[in-house]
């Protein structure tokens, strides 16, 4: 298993030392879309496996629900692919230049980043997110998938690979790790340093917080999605209802779901409370503080201290209430992840100030926080969230899988 892991590492590098120009970039993903349609009995077939495996081992229905390919999300697929067709290479565009009073001509060029490694779990989509979008921004990938869509992966980043064959392309820009092997994740983050340049993890706390606390390699990603929607006492009722329930009860499952609700202490009998309902009537259960618990007409739990910091992932939402807006502000910087915050108002001025104070990755106004997501952003598509300070921060998407480096032209400067 070494000694293949290993070879997968040194052919990911070599791939790297043949530069491949944007028009044959996206000739090879408009075959993968050709191969992906032409296999989609296969791919179903594959992928109906992986859901055998699941049901006989007694996965949760929402990883299975993760875990499912259809007619619909196999062309999900491939209109994600156009979209990443349709972008520009990010690749050796000069982002700026400049020329020295000592006579340097300065240009700053965008660069591959180099081997990435994307370990992820559940969803069959994610390799061929990554594929294309490793791909189109100039980088070699090794798959790392979860064992419960193993087929499903295997079949999708085989077909990836026919495109780079047919192409003419080296096949090792894209690798699978065709095992189901756990301990291959910890040799991976630990001994292949020298072999990969960042990793990405894409999947529960646990596997997140696996890799940032084993990885010797660089990561970016998220450990935790605990967003808010904090409600001011400017908001319009009926955008608020609206994107509460957006924000919380679209997809509960999701990074962006809205955890915490902050509701202005001075709204909460006027319109808050029909807020709260409108969840209720849609299944969600209310957490509240001992204001909220008071003033809400129904009876609902008393939150905890941590509940604040609660990743609910499902129809659950701890629900606060705020003297003001920077009452709000320092909540969500106390007890947030840095990945998606909200305000709803029609105060332009507390909206500035919102989107300034917050340290989110990801700031928003008077919009639902399920729309944190590369796709959405008009990325393409995303490998991931990061919510480090460090960039990138957001989606991760094609733009963001790029670094850069500086050319320096003179005619025959020496510095005295």
């Amino acid at each position: 298993m070494k000694k293949s892991l290993i070879n997968i590492g040194i052919k990911s590098k070599k791939a790297l030392a043949s530069q491949i120009d944007t028009k044959k970039k996206n000739k090879v993903l408009k075959d993968y879309i050709y191969f992906i349609k032409k296999n989609k009995n296969l791919i179903l077939n594959e992928n109906n496996k992986d859901i055998k495996i699941a049901k006989k081992k007694k996965l949760k229905d929402n990883l299975i629900k993760r875990l499912v390919l259809s007619d619909r999300k196999i062309l999900d697929i491939t209109e994600t692919i156009k979209k990443i067709i349709k972008l520009k290479d990010p690749t050796n565009i000069i982002l700026e230049k400049w020329r020295r009073p000592n006579g340097l001509k300065i240009s700053k060029v965008s660069i591959p980043i180099g081997v990435i490694c994307v370990i992820y779990e559940s969803r069959p989509n994610v390799t061929s997110d990554v594929a294309s979008l490793c791909f189109k921004s100039g980088n070699s990938v090794i798959l790392k998938g979860g064992s419960e869509a193993f087929y499903s992966n295997l079949i999708l980043s085989k077909l990836f690979r026919k495109s780079l064959k047919k192409n003419n392309v080296d096949q090792s820009y894209v690798q699978f790790i065709e095992t189901k092997k756990r301990n291959v994740v910890d040799f991976l983050l630990t001994k292949m340093s020298k072999l990969i340049d960042v990793v990405i993890p894409r999947g529960g706390k646990g596997l997140v917080r696996k890799v940032q606390n084993l990885s010797l390699i660089p990561t970016i990603g998220h450990l935790e999605g605990v967003c808010h929607s904090y409600v001011d006492k400017y908001a319009d009722p009926q955008i608020a209802k609206k994107i509460i329930l957006n924000a919380k009860l679209r997809n509960t499952a999701i990074c962006g779901a809205t955890e915490t609700i902050l509701l202005h202490e001075k709204i909460i009998k006027k319109f808050g409370n029909l807020i709260l309902k409108n969840l209720e009537n849609y299944g969600c259960k209310i957490i509240g503080d001992s204001k909220i618990v008071k003033l809400y007409d129904n009876k609902i739990q008393k939150a905890s201290i941590k509940d604040w910091s609660r990743e609910y992932l499902s129809s659950i939402v701890s629900v606060k209430s705020v003297k003001n807006l920077d009452e709000a502000i320092d909540h969500i910087n106390k007890y947030g992840t840095m990945h998606t915050d909200c305000i709803i108002t029609q105060n332009k001025n507390s909206a500035k100030k919102f989107l300034e104070k917050v340290k989110s990755s990801i700031a928003m106004h008077n919009t639902s926080t399920q729309f944190a997501d590369g796709g959405e952003f008009g990325f393409g598509g995303e490998v991931g969230i990061s919510t480090s300070t460090l960039p990138p921060r957001g989606p991760v998407g094609l733009n963001q899988l790029v670094s850069y480096k500086y050319q320096i032209t003179s005619d025959g400067k020496i510095r005295g």
